[in-house]
């Protein structure tokens, strides 16, 4: 069936959107075939917006009303109603054609309304709970875009992607800290905080010491941690959309690797990887495949690109 010149410009929006918001998202989504991008850009549009929808308000009581209605618009396009709101006609269009799940925009939207009620963290317990609703339901939502290798997969993939939220959560999070003490959000463990003996006044004075270095090295290897425990997953997903996945997570992986080499100079000096070795990043993993393909049968049976 054809498409609508209105859908087919929603979706341009989306694009333009996620360009604009994301070029880290928006680089690897060059790598998916047309029709996954398209699907990935308006989740990214539904995602940004629903965030927006907390970050840009002026209160928070304004926060926790624009939030409420955009919930109720999102469980009635899943009753079936047509959303009048371009951004979610653009979403929902994407979740007819790939049966995505209700849990997870709505979990995205519980996540986001845990930056209007809770600004601190007892422990990482806590912490791992806002990482999985604001970042892995993104993956779950991607994974039902993508599809899988092959049937039976989905139970084993499913955590991995969600792991894969998790380490992209937490490098946010690092690369951030500053950015997100400005707008009263602490999101390092309180208890790690203790452990490693850096104050909440140390970090209102945006100090930068041994504990501090600590702590966040700390947080870095955990998120390290996730992206190797997410490593296999990228696998099991379809082709056509792996080598995407795979490329954010190079990215991300590298932004957290300038936040290291930048001794965890967050406050003032955001940690970005430069276009030019995002496309380096990009040719080493198209690079990995074929030289694994060189070297013979018996190590491509290691390969997770095998065919």
């Amino acid at each position: 069936m054809r498409e609508s010149a209105e859908l087919s410009s929603l979706y341009a929006q989306a694009a333009a959107a996620t360009e604009a918001g994301s070029k880290s998202f928006y680089f690897a989504t060059r790598f998916f075939p047309p029709d996954l991008a398209r699907s990935a850009h308006a989740i990214y549009w539904f995602c940004r917006t629903t965030d927006d929808l907390v970050d840009e308000a002026p209160t928070v009581d304004q926060g926790r009303r624009n939030l409420g209605e955009w919930e109720q618009a999102v469980r009635s396009g899943f009753m079936g109603a047509r959303p009048r709101n371009p951004i979610l006609r653009a979403f929902f269009d994407t979740v007819d054609r790939h049966q995505i799940p209700a849990e997870y925009p709505l979990d995205l939207i519980e996540g986001c309304r845990m930056d209007l009620n809770q600004v601190r963290y007892r422990n990482f317990a806590e912490l791992r709970v806002f990482c999985y609703r604001v970042a892995s339901t993104v993956g779950l939502m991607m994974c039902k875009v993508i599809g899988f290798r092959q049937p039976g997969l989905e139970e084993s993939a499913l955590p991995k992607a969600i792991d894969l939220g998790i380490a992209m959560q937490l490098t946010n999070i690092l690369r951030d800290v500053g950015d997100d003490l400005r707008l009263g959000r602490i999101y390092l463990p309180q208890d790690e905080m203790e452990e490693f003996g850096y104050t909440p006044d140390d970090l209102a004075a945006r100090r930068i010491n041994d504990p501090f270095r600590r702590l966040m090295a700390a947080q870095a290897k955990r998120a390290r941690d996730y992206y190797a425990s997410a490593e296999p997953g990228i696998a099991m997903l379809n082709p056509r959309g792996a080598y995407s996945v795979k490329i954010a997570s190079d990215v991300y992986r590298q932004i957290l690797a300038v936040i290291e080499r930048n001794h965890y100079q967050v406050f003032e000096r955001r940690a970005v990887v430069p276009s030019v070795q995002k496309y380096w990043l990009t040719l080493r993993s198209m690079a990995l495949p074929v030289a694994r393909h060189a070297a013979g049968s018996a190590f491509s049976r290691l390969s997770p690109w095998k065919s």
